[in-house]
């Protein structure tokens, strides 16, 4: 059987999902969704009536939500890169970080992007403030965490850096880190240089004039 999944490149979470299906080389079709895609967007609503994505299919199987999929790939696709610890301790951490991730980081950094994207008269300056004093607050946390280590959960590359990195990568775009948080600005920097996060970020490029709040060219 093959794997499908629906997804968009420039989407956090798909990246998310890209990256772990990278790490490990794991064969997958892409069923691109957009407009010009009217096809693979009907799909996944048949599938899914929310229509969230990414989505992923394989026979019967349809596995919903970016952090599921992985766990599901590192059921029935495991490979040289376990992206989930097999102690139960350590696997804790993991998905700990996972979520501190999507709720603390992801969750408000879409908060700036969906505002700017608003009518000026019908933005939230108040949810606006709220998201940005979330991710200050986050950033020092995480600046703290990652003094004494390489990657979110410490020695290995896991599920929880498959999230960090679309996260933090989009977070500096819309509510830049402060210059003196320098371990966590290296730990972005060390994302950004992992092989499958850099095809996630190439593959993405073409679609960087969609950002509202304009697509820095650094990274």
């Amino acid at each position: 059987m093959t794997i499908e999944l629906f997804a968009h490149p420039f989407s956090s979470y798909c990246q998310k999902v890209l990256v772990a299906l990278y790490e490990n080389a794991t064969p997958f079709t892409l069923r691109m969704l957009g407009p010009v895609h009217p096809d693979n967007s009907a799909a996944l609503a048949a599938l899914w009536p929310l229509g969230k994505f990414p989505l992923l299919r394989e026979g019967d199987r349809v596995v919903m939500e970016a952090s599921t999929i992985i766990e599901y790939l590192g059921i029935a696709h495991p490979g040289t890169t376990p992206l989930i610890p097999a102690d139960p301790a350590a696997a804790l951490q993991v998905r700990m970080m996972d979520r501190i991730f999507d709720n603390y980081v992801m969750t408000p950094q879409q908060k700036v992007v969906s505002d700017a994207m608003r009518a000026a008269d019908a933005r939230d300056p108040a949810g606006l403030a709220d998201a940005r004093a979330m991710l200050d607050e986050i950033y020092r946390w995480l600046d703290a965490r990652m003094q004494d280590r390489v990657w979110a959960a410490g020695d290995a590359f896991t599920l929880a850096d498959c999230g960090a990195a679309p996260a933090l990568f989009y977070a500096d775009w819309s509510h830049p880190i402060p210059a003196g948080l320098q371990a966590l600005h290296a730990y972005r920097a060390r994302l950004l240089a992992r092989p499958s996060f850099a095809r996630a970020v190439d593959e993405a490029r073409p679609y960087r004039p969609l950002f509202p709040l304009g697509a820095p060219e650094r990274d």
